[in-house]
């Protein structure tokens, strides 16, 4: 019976494309709701405020990328000017400006503002769970999307994922990790989760928007930091002031990168440009992630041959104490807060199914091919 009806919807969609197909050629262009689209000429010139440092390599690339395509869709009835952290406000104040209206839209990564609503950090990455791909389908399939844009809602923004890191290094260290004692009073740039989890650890978290980390590890402001993964961290030039380079990135296995908007300002342009917008931001998230995969190993055979980079795997029994302590905080977050529960449960939930799907596919072919 299913088989029939799998069978039934392959017939109604490929009469749904000729439908499509016929459409385009008469050239018809309508709204989402079905009436004709009417486009007055208006021009719209928006800011778009980022938590990066100017210019920044893939990720603030992919902005000036963003704004490119939005201009190329509308016709150039719409322009976006990108700033870098600092340029018009400071990174971590980028949330602040686009909920008041200051600018209409902001990229950054949710778990910056875990302040003001504890749930956000959620929709970046948990320790310990879902990679890149899963994340993506969680938001945009499983139902994340629209918990991310129900919590956004109360500061009157609407998030979109718009890029994403992949599995991440665990950082840079001016001492060996051999044991979990050695975390104790290591004071470390890491945010969210993953510098909670520090903390359980006896380490300090330390937050820092991107263009501090490099000076404040050369003068020991912080004993270690971690960022990315080889071709950011490259051009960082972190390997010139850090001794090991640890591998995996526990704290972040697939950390989604933001694109949120000003709700009113987002509602007042034309169903067309929503559309364009999303569109965009949705290109976006592939490219980022696609030019990160092909960039760090290129960047890591870099580290290896030419830098000499003693890379290294942080033991498993240390990575085993910083999995109990991640549930331990993820329970004493969801006892606390209603709404991060509801996100914690609906993520949780998608990560267990896809887990074991991962089991019988991903494992085995790493396991087992690669």
């Amino acid at each position: 019976m299913e088989r029939k009806e799998f069978l039934k919807k392959i017939a109604i969609g490929t009469a749904g494309l000729a439908t499509v197909t016929t459409a385009c050629r008469n050239e018809t262009t309508t709204t989402a709701d079905g009436a004709p689209a009417i486009h007055t000429g208006k021009k719209y010139k928006w800011n778009m405020l980022t938590t990066w440092p100017p210019n920044y390599p893939i990720i603030g690339e992919g902005c000036e990328k963003f704004a490119q395509w939005v201009n190329e869709m509308s016709g150039g009835r719409m322009t976006i000017k990108v700033y870098g952290g600092g340029e018009l406000v400071p990174a971590l104040e980028v949330f602040d400006a686009v909920t008041s209206g200051t600018a209409e839209m902001a990229h950054g990564c949710s778990y910056y503002w875990a302040g003001k609503a504890p749930a956000a950090q959620f929709f970046a990455t948990i320790p310990f769970r879902m990679n890149a791909q899963q994340m993506n389908s969680w938001l945009l399939c499983g139902g994340g999307l629209e918990l991310w844009r129900e919590l956004y809602a109360k500061f009157n923004l609407i998030p979109f994922p718009a890029g994403n890191t992949g599995v991440q290094m665990g950082g840079w260290f001016n001492k060996e990790i051999n044991s979990i004692d050695d975390l104790k009073d290591l004071k470390m740039r890491i945010p969210g989760f993953g510098g909670k989890v520090l903390s359980k650890a006896g380490g300090t978290p330390v937050l820092s928007a991107g263009s501090e980390i490099y000076t404040n590890l050369e003068r020991g402001v912080i004993d270690a930091t971690e960022w990315i993964g080889p071709f950011h961290d490259y051009k960082m030039g972190f390997h010139d002031i850090a001794k090991y380079y640890y591998s995996p990135g526990w704290h972040e296995s697939g950390t989604v990168l933001e694109c949120f908007i000003n709700k009113l300002k987002y509602e007042a342009l034309p169903k067309d440009l929503q559309v364009i917008i999303e569109s965009a931001a949705l290109r976006l998230n592939l490219w980022m992630l696609s030019e990160i995969e092909a960039q760090n190993g290129l960047f890591l055979d870099k580290f290896i041959n030419e830098e000499k980079v003693d890379i290294r795997t942080l033991p498993d029994d240390v990575l085993d104490t910083l999995r109990g302590y991640t549930e331990e905080i993820l329970a004493e977050i969801v006892d606390k807060d209603p709404f991060a529960k509801k996100v914690y449960d609906s993520m949780n939930d998608f990560k267990n199914r896809a887990s074991k799907w991962a089991e019988v596919t991903e494992k085995v072919f790493y396991n087992k091919i690669m």
